[in-house]
């Protein structure tokens, strides 16, 4: 484990460390509450439920169909005849039937393709929920180091205040002595004034980070654990781009989802031709009729009949206006549309990888960078102090130096921050990111 110079831990122990309460929340707590009430993540586990569906939908095309109808009807005839004798014919009767009907397909290959996109739909819908649940990680952890970033800033700002006001009381102490010139207090005087206007854009930066949290979780978050300090960043492992990207050309889920649109796609060609294939169908029914009636000659009847068959029904489409021929030009249009994005999402996961090997490796390099010359800002901060008293330094160099060290924290805590997000990044691009990488980033916080 890496030691920090006795300044580093200095200027950012109070700063990174523990000085939330004990109720803090930390990033699993937070990222809890968005899987509970992110409405992107619903609506993505949503979609998937629906998506379950579409294969007992399409295996619904290569079962039986078995269907039952009823009818019953009340019926009146009657006539009169002008003849001698007059010949009047009443009658009144009561008819229905029962039809059951079954049909079990034996060869639809539209139906079978069918049957067959609706399974890789359902395998995709796997990895669409997974990127969704990942992309909630990701924004999730950015969320949370944002609003630390922003308090971050919020109090450093308040450290900064306070040492330029202390400043500018022994500025204007000393021009009331006469050791200094008016231009020290003025300079001081301006500085504080810039400082001011820093508190309170900070302070407005943090209040919409947090709202920008609160949009994911669905509530205002409480208390955040901190960054605590004392960790040392390591390197991707393999520490070699081409691994990462050959992995993310492979992996990443984007590509896969891709790849199956380009699949489903291709199945559509098919499923579209099979429209002029012949159709063959194993087809039953029984039917079975009833009737009872009377007529005005005091005579009455009733009768059934009953009939059932069984056979194969051909079906040979002939011509259908060209609607056939329409719809495969689409599906091959749609096709090539599947295959140009499958490269698009093929070539963004090589940037993201790339991108995100060389911000973890750039982040990790910067912090190391960055924790030195926090030390060198400290140190010339002191100088410049020990300078002023002995009348070689202006209050402007002092000021100038204190800056400096502000600003040194400030990037430093920065560095510490993207290089996190960094590695939840890179195991994103290929498709690795999971809960335990973010369980590894939470364990670094301290309540």
């Amino acid at each position: 484990m890496m030691r920090f110079p006795p300044a580093v831990l200095a200027c950012l122990a109070v700063a990174l460390a523990a000085s939330a309460s004990c109720a803090a929340e930390d990033l699993m707590d937070v990222y809890r509450a968005a899987q509970q009430n992110d409405p992107t993540v619903a609506a993505a586990r949503a979609n998937w439920e629906a998506t379950q569906e579409r294969v007992p939908q399409a295996r619904a095309g290569l079962l039986p169909n078995v269907s039952l109808s009823l009818n019953a009807n009340a019926n009146y005839f009657g006539t009169n005849i002008d003849s001698d004798p007059h010949l009047a014919i009443n009658r009144s009767f009561g008819a229905g039937g029962l039809t059951v009907s079954a049909a079990q397909p034996l060869y639809r290959y539209a139906n079978t393709v069918a049957y067959s996109q609706a399974v890789e739909q359902v395998r995709q819908a796997d990895y669409t929920l997974t990127s969704a649940r990942q992309d909630l990680m990701l924004r999730v952890a950015s969320a949370y180091f944002d609003v630390l970033l922003a308090q971050f800033n919020v109090e450093l700002t308040e450290s900064q205040k306070a040492a330029v006001s202390e400043q500018l009381a022994q500025a204007k102490r000393n021009f009331e002595v006469g050791v200094a010139t008016i231009t020290d207090t003025n300079e001081a005087q301006a500085k504080y004034d810039s400082i001011v206007a820093q508190e309170i854009s900070a302070a407005n930066d943090l209040e919409n980070k947090r709202t920008a949290l609160r949009a994911i979780i669905g509530r205002y978050p409480q208390d955040l654990k901190r960054l605590g300090p004392g960790f040392e960043p390591t390197l991707p492992s393999p520490n070699s781009p081409d691994v990462w990207v050959d992995r993310a050309l492979s992996d990443n889920l984007a590509v896969r989802i891709a790849q199956y649109n380009a699949d489903i796609a291709t199945l559509e060609i098919e499923r579209q031709r099979a429209g002029r294939l012949p159709t063959i169908d194993l087809v039953a029914s029984v039917n079975a009729q009833a009737f009872t009636g009377s007529a005005s000659l005091s005579i009455s009847a009733s009768g059934d009949q009953r009939q059932a068959a069984i056979g194969l029904a051909l079906t040979v489409p002939l011509y259908q206006g060209g609607f056939v021929s329409s719809k495969v030009r689409e599906a091959l249009a749609l096709q090539d549309a599947a295959r140009q994005n499958l490269e698009v999402a093929r070539r963004n996961a090589l940037f993201s990888a790339q991108t995100g090997f060389t911000g973890v490796t750039g982040a990790a390099a910067s912090v190391k960078a960055l924790e030195q010359a926090l030390v060198s800002a400290q140190t010339a901060y002191e100088s410049n102090k020990t300078g002023q008293e002995v009348g070689v330094r202006t209050n402007l160099d002092v000021l100038n130096t204190q800056q400096n060290v502000f600003q040194a924290r400030h990037d430093l805590a920065q560095a510490y921050f993207n290089y996190l997000l960094g590695v939840l990044r890179l195991k994103s691009a290929v498709g690795s990111l999971d809960e335990q990488d973010l369980e590894d980033v939470n364990r670094r916080l301290r309540g």
